[in-house]
């Protein structure tokens, strides 16, 4: 089944557009599998090295290029919660290598660091770039030619694109992609949401606000709200990077564990030393990464992917656009509802039946690709199902149900929400900048108000607590995109914003900095582009201009003379601040390099 007219007419766009970028990379991949990836390319010397701590079988398997050798690389810590249960994993992979007839090796470790810890603190403005260091120290551990196959570990927000980034840099290698699954579910995300709103009015206490939060983050497993993390895991079944139906099974499950051993195999069986050689830069092509965002869109899914995708789709010469993303949003219907968009979590959303059902949606509306590369085969179809615990604690999958187990968390196509994407690009004389409007109520998506500025997260709050932010207005917070202070997520200015929204003022955010995939019902024009350092227009803003942002438009202006505009000398800031304390200094060059929020912001090339 073909995909509808629209969505093939923007892939082709896409395809048209790549040509030259693609054309390279292909060429760059077809030289990599022909001339170096093999073990027989290493002297006797480097491969002694290679499987110094091997067993003597194994030694002698690695000797040839005969048995297939997989490579793990882990982004296992036992702080995030998300991670951890990446800490038995190798193990299980090299059990389930070794009896399908190879060999699995930890090849590296990557960093993993949480939003969720550093939001408002100095280490978020390393998040972003985290990614590209993420990207780097996976291709360390790949540079030793030692790997017929590669199998990546990782989970959160900035873990999965740096190591797609990566697993596409060497995109010879087949790449499998094996989740660890969503925490039980806690406290309902309503209740957490509350607590904060109270706690920031002032009206309960820090302890009050941390038993409500440790309720809500409780175990092993990412976080069940619907932010990037589980959008990476979305992204990553509907792109076809994961066994189907792997994405949301709880860990410390036999049935993730079924996944996992099931994954390891995969991953063997299409290395080149076979018949079904699937080379990862081959297989994620232009309809791969459209399959990307029109699972971004029909789920709500996180405004951090309309950077990440992006940059990972530059990683495989594709070059992709906001406006792309914000064109596919016109012609996607929003089928889920996932806090922050709704009420229910991630594992409400998989009761109700997950990825295998929004699929067959999708593809049944001609809105998806069927006719793309899987890890798993041929074609997307075989990714419409539900996996299960089957014989001998093997996974075993039946059709995804005909009907969602509730239609308030999960809708058939017929039934969808919104007959769009739940992300927006905005344009206008402030630039280029995203907004998440499935959370947002239609009444609230225009606003008209006076700029209040800032120049930090912190003055904002500091504003509030002081009973400055009166009557309606739009918060300017500058001097926080990618050059200036590394792009942190400005997260904490959600509550402030929703209590004042509550009282009855309209209010809206405009930021070049990130809100994460946890952009709530406060309209916000994030990712605004060029960035104040840059001398963005945002930069000209003054306290008191007229500012609007129309979401359903898809427009955000400053209603100022252009002229008298244009005149305005850019505001300065002093981020002397910024550049030092908790690692700062080490990425100087990281911000100095980045690129635009709208390139993906990228400290290296694409």
């Amino acid at each position: 089944m073909t995909a509808r007219a629209d969505i093939e007419a923007i892939t082709d766009r896409i395809r048209e557009r790549s040509k030259p970028t693609r054309e390279a990379y292909l060429d760059r991949v077809a030289e990599a599998a022909g001339k170096t990836a093999n073990r027989a390319t290493l002297s006797c010397g480097n491969l002694a090295h290679g499987f110094a701590v091997c067993s003597p079988a194994e030694k002698a398997a690695l000797a040839g290029d005969r048995v297939a050798n997989l490579g793990i690389i882990t982004s296992y810590n036992d702080m995030l919660s998300a991670h951890q249960p990446f800490e038995t994993f190798p193990q299980l992979i090299k059990a389930a290598a070794r009896d399908a007839g190879g060999i699995a090796q930890v090849a590296g470790g990557v960093p993993a660091m949480c939003d969720g810890v550093t939001q408002g603190m100095p280490g978020m403005e390393l998040s972003l770039f985290s990614r590209d260091v993420i990207a780097m120290a996976a291709a360390i551990g790949l540079s030793h030619n030692m790997f017929d196959a590669a199998v990546y570990l990782g989970v959160c927000d900035k873990i999965v694109p740096g190591l797609l980034i990566a697993a596409l840099t060497f995109g010879h290698l087949p790449a499998v992609f094996i989740p660890a699954g969503p925490m039980t579910s806690g406290i309902p995300n309503d209740e957490k949401a509350k607590v904060r709103q109270l706690y920031a009015e002032g009206k309960v206490g820090r302890a009050e606000l941390l038993e409500a939060e440790s309720k809500s983050y409780h175990g092993p497993g990412t976080c069940t709200f619907y932010g990037t993390a589980n959008s990476n895991q979305m992204l990553m079944e509907i792109m076809g990077l994961h066994m189907p139906g792997a994405s949301f099974v709880n860990p410390g499950t036999p049935l993730r564990d079924a996944l996992t051993r099931e994954a390891t195999k995969r991953a063997l069986a299409i290395t080149a030393l076979g018949n079904a050689y699937t080379p990862v830069g081959r297989m994620i092509d232009e309809r791969s990464v459209v399959n990307g965002v029109v699972g971004l869109h029909a789920t709500g899914g996180s405004t951090n992917h309309t950077i990440h995708l992006i940059a990972m789709a530059a990683a495989a010469g594709i070059r992709l656009t906001w406006q792309d993303i914000s064109d596919l949003s016109d012609s996607v219907p929003l089928l889920a509802r996932v806090y922050p968009n709704g009420l229910a979590d991630v594992n409400h959303f998989h009761a109700a039946g997950g990825m295998g059902f929004l699929i067959r949606e999708l593809l049944d509306a001609g809105l998806l690709h069927e006719d793309v590369q899987t890890v798993y085969g041929e074609g997307l179809r075989p990714y419409a199902v539900e996996a299960k615990l089957g014989a001998n604690s093997a996974v075993a999958r039946a059709p995804a149900p005909r009907e969602s187990g509730d239609e308030k968390v999960l809708a058939p196509y017929s039934k969808a929400f919104q007959p769009t994407g739940g992300l927006r690009v905005l344009t206008g004389n402030l630039g280029h900048a995203v907004v998440k409007t499935s959370a947002v109520k239609p009444e609230r998506r225009v606003i008209e108000a006076p700029a209040k500025v800032f120049d930090s997260q912190q003055a904002l709050n500091d504003a509030f607590k002081a009973g400055e932010l009166t009557g309606d207005f739009v918060a300017v917070v500058r001097f926080q995109g990618p050059k200036a202070n590394g792009m942190p997520e400005l997260h904490r200015l959600t509550t402030v914003l929703g209590v004042l929204q509550d009282r009855g003022q309209r209010v809206a955010l405009v930021t070049d900095g990130r809100m994460s995939g946890a952009s709530g019902k406060v309209p916000a024009a994030i990712h605004v582009t060029p960035e104040a350092l840059e001398d963005g227009p945002i930069a000209r803003i003054r306290d008191g201009d007229m500012v609007k942002l129309d979401a359903d438009a898809g427009t955000l202006e400053v209603l100022v003379d252009a002229r008298d505009f244009a005149m305005r000398h850019p505001a300065d800031a002093d981020l002397a601040a910024n550049e030092f304390g908790f690692g700062r200094e080490l990425f100087a060059g990281f911000r100095r390099m980045a690129g635009r929020a709208d390139h993906g912001a990228a400290a290296f090339g694409g």
